[in-house]
This record gives C-alpha cells, sequence and structure tokens, in this order.
C-alpha cells in the first residue's frame, strides 16, 4: 500500500468516504482491479516517487496522478514489508487466480478422486493468498506454515467428501432438492475450511499479537492480542461473504439452465466459467468493503494494559489503528 512509503506527510486513506461501506466497496474495487497486473516495474517506480514526493511536501496537493499512483501502490505494496506482493496472489488477481479452481470445484459429478485434487488446489491457493497478504508482525515458521496447510486441507476434503456421500442418502427428499443439495456440497467444503485455513494461517497473529499504531501520529505504540483477534475474525468473515455468491450463485444458475436448455459439455463447461467470472468480479469488493483494511478502534476495546498509552507529548492515546491485512 501507499502508506508503506515513508515520509512525514500523511496520504489520504482514499478518494473514497472510507467510514462508510459504500465507500470502502469503491475502494475495494480499485485495490482488486484487475488492470493493475500489467503495471510495469517502471510504472511502480514512478507511483513510488510521486507518493514519496507528495509525502514529503514536494506536492502541496492530491492530483488525479497521484490519486492514480496511490492505487498502483495500494493494489501492488504490502502495507507492513513495503515490498511487491507475489503477483498471482495480490487482490488485483484474485479473481483471475481462483477462476480455474472454483470451475473445477463447481463442475458436476466429478467423483471422490476429482473432489480431493480440486479441495487440495483450493487450500494450496488459499494457503499462498493469505500467507502473501497477512498482517506480517508475526511471520509462521516452515514447519507452522506445513500443519496449518495440512490441517486446512483435511478440513476440506472431509467435509467435500462426507457431504457427497451424505447427499445420495438422503431419500426422504426429492431428487431435485438432492441434486441442488450436491451442487451445494464445494461451497460447504470452501467456507467451512476457509474460516479454518484463515485462522489456522494467522494463528501466530492471535498468540502473540500484532502491531497498533497511534491513530493520530501513526507511531508504532505497542501490540496487542485483541486487534489480533479482531483481524483475523474480520477476514474470515470477509472471505466467507466472498465465497458465499460464487459458490452458490453459478450452480444455481446452471441447474436451471440445464433443465431449460440442452447444453453439450463444452457450452455446459462455457456458461459455467462465465457466471462464475461475472458473480466473482461483482461480489469481491462487496466482501472487501465490509471491514476496513486499515482499522481504528479506541484503545478500552483493546488489553487494560493499554488504556493508559500515551503519546510523545504525554498525551492519552484514545485511538489506535491495525492493518487487519486481506
Amino acid at each position: 500500500m501507499a502508506s508503506a512509503i515513508p515520509g512525514p506527510r500523511d496520504l489520504p486513506e482514499s478518494r473514497y468516504d472510507l467510514s462508510t461501506y459504500w465507500g470502502r466497496v469503491k475502494h475495494s474495487a480499485d485495490v482488486s482491479d484487475p488492470r493493475m497486473l500489467l503495471i510495469t516495474k517502471k510504472k511502480l517506480a514512478e507511483a513510488k516517487a510521486l507518493v514519496s514526493d507528495y509525502k514529503n511536501g514536494k506536492i502541496a496537493d492530491m492530483t488525479p496522478q497521484l490519486w492514480t499512483s496511490k492505487k498502483i501502490l495500494d493494489s501492488t505494496i504490502h502495507p507492513d514489508t513495503g515490498e511487491p506482493v507475489f503477483l498471482p496472489f495480490r487482490m488485483s488477481s484474485y479473481v483471475l487466480s481462483n477462476l480455474v479452481v472454483t470451475v473445477g470445484m463447481l463442475t458436476p459429478n466429478m467423483g471422490a478422486f476429482g473432489t480431493l485434487f480440486w479441495q487440495i488446489t483450493n487450500q494450496s491457493l488459499n494457503v499462498a493468498i493469505n500467507t502473501a497478504n497477512s498482517n506480517k508482525s508475526h511471520p509462521l515458521t516452515t514447519q507452522q506454515l506445513a500443519t496449518s496447510y495440512a490441517m486446512a486441507v483435511t478440513a476440506s476434503c472431509s467435509v467435500a467428501l462426507g457431504l457427497n456421500s451424505l447427499v445420495p442418502r438422503l431419500k426422504s427428499l426429492s431428487a431435485n432438492s438432492r441434486l441442488i443439495l450436491g451442487r451445494l456440497v464445494p461451497f460447504a467444503a470452501v467456507v467451512s475450511a476457509g474460516v479454518v485455513n484463515v485462522f489456522l494461517m494467522r494463528g501466530e497473529e492471535i498468540r502473540k499479537g500484532i502491531s497498533i499504531f497511534d491513530a493520530d501520529s501513526g507511531e508504532v505504540v505497542g501490540t496487542s492480542k485483541q486487534a489480533a483477534t479482531f483481524a483475523v475474525g474480520e477476514t474470515a468473515i470477509s472471505r466467507v461473504l466472498n465465497a458465499s455468491p460464487i459458490m452458490v450463485i453459478p450452480p444455481l444458475i446452471l441447474v436451471r439452465l440445464q433443465r431449460k436448455f440442452k447444453m453439450t459439455k463444452p457450452i455446459e463447461t462455457a456458461t459455467n466459467l462465465a457466471l462464475i467470472l461475472a458473480t466473482s468480479f461483482v461480489a469481491l469488493p462487496f466482501a472487501l468493503g465490509v471491514f476496513p483494511q486499515r482499522r481504528t478502534v479506541d484503545v478500552t476495546r483493546l488489553e487494560k494494559r493499554l488504556w493508559t498509552l500515551k503519546n510523545k507529548e504525554g498525551k492519552p492515546i484514545t485511538k489506535v489503528q491495525f492493518n487487519r491485512g486481506m
């Protein structure tokens, strides 16, 4: 993010009002804009230089070019490290990176092997995205990463295989109801494993706490486990909110289309792909916008030891900020 660029002067957080949900949705649409994947190293360097000039007082006011530079940095740079997030794991690549995996998971009548393959692939991608975009106060060791990955894969595969075997046994339901439930099995697996994944991959943050900043000066004033709980919990919720329309709407629409029209396999695949792509692009900003990425909270919502924090001038700090991660 642009906040990672050093300088005594703060950039406006966004051109939109982030205190409102609609403002955060529009801001999230900027951050997840897939066109940002086309930004070259030269453009990135120019954006950094322009933002640096503003933060160091060489540019007086925000200009359209400066807003564009901020958008480039917000969609490319990790706010904690100041380094570019690996391209396939940026939010601007989220829809495209997930597209093939989502199509695979929503393919009807895959069988046990196909279910296992796509659930493992999906969790591998989730682990990579969660790790690349997490708060970097306490990075996981290789062993912790491997353990969390194994547990997330086990959770998703268990739910998917368990429900796949359960649905056909529900003889009290009509064939149509069983068909619809069968199409929603990937949703249940993705949502349950996605929540597990986020908490496992970012559990170290909850155990040790994350950095908190004075909301007025931006100075680091300590660490908080409660802030970490907010950050990880809200990220898990946003993952569920993002997955829900993507994993529910396309398969239900596809069932209706299959009943109305005779579809060959290529047409069915192309329709499924188009439905998932359209739903994903629409859903992502709305899911990301539910919670602000840089959260501001009263110190009284955190540990008691933080209630007496003071700034450099000796004045009580009443509000702090932390990076929620994506």
